[in-house]
């Protein structure tokens, strides 16, 4: 059972959701303030969070921001804000999605499983980087760059393993949308790739180092060195 923290404010939904949830056997823990979602995980391992971004004790943005910071966990937000700029602030503070209100049951419960599948997909498997400035552990979800520490989000990991274990491909927009958000792509819009891709850049390229190449019209490829997944 995939147990999932909701913290969203609005008790009425709140309560819907949550009953709705737990009929299709999920384990919900409630909690209508930031303040009771940190509680929920100081006790309870979870699975993924349904985040309001906004709430009574704080920006739900900046919460997301800290979460993906200490821990793996699915984080999809659901808010009343409709601009481009706040959804692409979701992506960048590191939320594997993030759907408008008023939305439907049935695309949640899309959007969840896409996501805890995301979250359960390649447990198994082990991929390492080293090309001597930049290092990457993907079993540990660790990395450093000319030795420092370098902080990535869940999702930034994701794509990177990607397009490290397929440096011989181009690694359209579409294939990532697929592999790292939804198995259909339907639910996430490309411009996050961007968002991802521009981002990650800023993180690991300086001007001796050039990792991600992109092919206009077509997608990325991987342009470091060549490694082999390690089982």
């Amino acid at each position: 059972m995939n147990k999932i923290l909701l913290i969203e404010d609005d008790k009425d939904l709140n309560t819907g959701l949550t009953y709705d949830l737990e009929a299709e056997n999920y384990k919900v823990y409630s909690a209508l303030t930031l303040g009771e979602g940190m509680s929920v995980l100081s006790e309870n391992e979870v699975d993924l969070i349904l985040l309001d971004g906004n709430l009574p004790d704080g920006d739900g943005f900046d919460f997301c921001r800290a979460i993906k910071a200490e821990k793996d966990i699915s984080i999809i937000f659901l808010t009343a804000r409709d601009m481009d700029r706040d959804e692409m602030r979701g992506f960048d503070c590191g939320a594997d999605d993030y759907i408008t209100k008023p939305f439907k049951m049935p695309i949640l419960h899309r959007r969840l499983q896409a996501a805890l599948r995301r979250t359960s997909a390649g447990a198994g498997e082990r991929i390492q980087y080293d090309d001597g400035c930049l290092k990457i552990d993907f079993d540990t979800m660790t990395a450093t760059l000319e030795g420092e520490p370098l902080a990535m989000t869940p999702t930034e990991f994701k794509i990177l393993r990607l397009l490290i274990a397929n440096a011989d491909r181009v690694m359209t927009k579409t294939l990532l949308l697929e592999k790292v958000w939804d198995n259909t792509g339907n639910f996430v819009d490309e411009h996050a790739v961007a968002v991802n891709i521009n981002r990650l850049r800023r993180k690991i390229e300086s001007g001796d180092h050039a990792y991600i190449k992109t092919l206009y019209g077509m997608g990325y490829q991987w342009k470091g060195k060549k490694t082999e997944w390690k089982n």
